[in-house]
């Protein structure tokens, strides 16, 4: 059962502070980004561990979701929410404390944790504190805030480092203080989850998917596993690729590089409204094989601005698909497993960020990581123009 505020009304605005507090959340996982070249002259590994430790993360996330993915239906969206900001909180620590590769990865193994629990639960917040009018926008808030907040924190880290000092310690500064803000959020904000009595026990639930959602949820997290993979190429390989192949060394750009992708991401959501949620999961699929084909022609010529036309049709792509994707799973899944279902479906697409990733940190042993990105990418527009089609030829599910 979903509250609906006091007097039994949704309150409009409260979804936008939940939106928010997402946003702030997800800033925080991207924030090493353009770092990761300092973090390697400080410490010393090579372009492959940079991808381990982001796969680190990526597991975080996914343990997360499936071990806690539907905590925040019994317990409620603010007590998970709130300790999600504290995992956050704990990992810009561990990077404000670093001294080597143990604190790295502990640092993104609670950054992971803390994206877990914010996909689902957030997600979920988002969708039920707005009034029944104001469904559609959101969910459009829920997904930009989502790839909003991905896209800030290699943005805000990039220009700090760049142009302000303590290159490897302020970003955080400012990231705990930006949490800190959430929180005082959190401690206002409406919950919109009744409590069950008696209390349903905690316990792992694993993939939690109803059979009545699954008609859905299988396209849907196809289309997630695709574009997913594609950012994962860009958070955790790009940057290493701007500095050694197109010695780009300003971490500003390299950081605007990867926000290009987000944003761009967060107006292919925008279109969803326009395209229609059926079409722009296959649309999305097939824009994302055009821009993966720019990407790679980027590889090829060395060329910066034709990378930046790859980003940006990427994220236009990922944008698409994603949003249709996290509506039409939202929309079929009962009140009292939302956060589950919604958990499962970021299960999916993590697996892309990050199975893919290492696979690029491996071949750049016996290849270049030149090479090891032409082979991503075709690798990437095989699945996005398989999953494309079938999307176009399966037939539309019963509603």
């Amino acid at each position: 059962m979903i509250i609906q505020g006091a007097g039994g009304r949704r309150i409009g605005g409260w979804y936008l502070a939940a939106a928010g507090v997402f946003a702030v959340g997800m800033a925080g996982t991207t924030l090493p980004t353009p770092l990761y070249g300092l973090y390697e002259e400080e410490i010393g590994f090579s372009e492959f561990m940079v991808t381990v430790v982001f796969a680190v993360y990526a597991l975080g996330v996914i343990a997360a979701l499936l071990v806690a993915g539907d905590f925040s239906d019994v317990l409620g969206r603010r007590p998970v929410l709130l300790v999600a900001v504290g995992l956050s909180a704990a990992s810009a620590v561990c990077f404000l404390a670093e001294t080597g590769l143990p604190l790295l990865f502990a640092g993104r193994l609670l950054s992971g944790f803390s994206a877990g629990l914010f996909s689902g639960a957030a997600t979920a917040a988002v969708l039920e504190l707005a009034p029944p009018e104001l469904r559609g926008q959101a969910a459009f808030a829920a997904t930009a805030a989502n790839m909003g907040g991905l896209g800030c924190g290699p943005l805000l880290s990039g220009i700090l480092a760049e142009y302000a000092p303590w290159p490897l310690r302020l970003p955080f500064l400012v990231h705990l203080a930006l949490l800190a803000a959430a929180f005082a959020v959190l401690r206002v904000l409406p919950e919109s989850v009744a409590p069950r009595t008696p209390r349903p026990p905690l316990r792992p639930q694993g993939m939690v998917v109803p059979r009545e959602t699954r008609g859905a949820f299988v396209p849907a997290a196809l289309a997630a596993f695709a574009g997913f993979s594609v950012l994962g190429l860009f958070t955790a390989v790009a940057p290493g690729f701007l500095a050694q192949t197109l010695g780009e060394e300003n971490l500003a750009v390299t950081g605007a590089v990867v926000f290009s992708v987000f944003c761009s991401s967060t107006v292919g959501q925008f279109l969803m409204g326009r395209v229609g949620e059926r079409r722009a999961l296959a649309t999305g699929c097939l824009v994302l094989t055009a821009g993966m084909a720019l990407v790679a022609s980027s590889l090829l010529a060395e060329s910066l601005p034709v990378l930046v036309a790859g980003a940006v049709v990427v994220g236009l792509g990922q944008g698409l698909a994603f949003r249709a994707a996290l509506t039409d799973v939202s929309a079929v899944a009962p009140d009292e497993h939302r956060g589950a279902t919604i958990s499962a479906f970021f299960v999916v697409a993590y697996t892309g960020i990050s199975l893919p990733v290492v696979g690029v940190g491996a071949l750049t042993v016996p290849l270049d990581l030149r090479g090891a990105g032409l082979v991503f990418a075709g690798c990437v527009m095989l699945l996005t123009a398989a999953t494309g089609t079938f999307l176009l030829r399966r037939r539309p599910r019963a509603d």
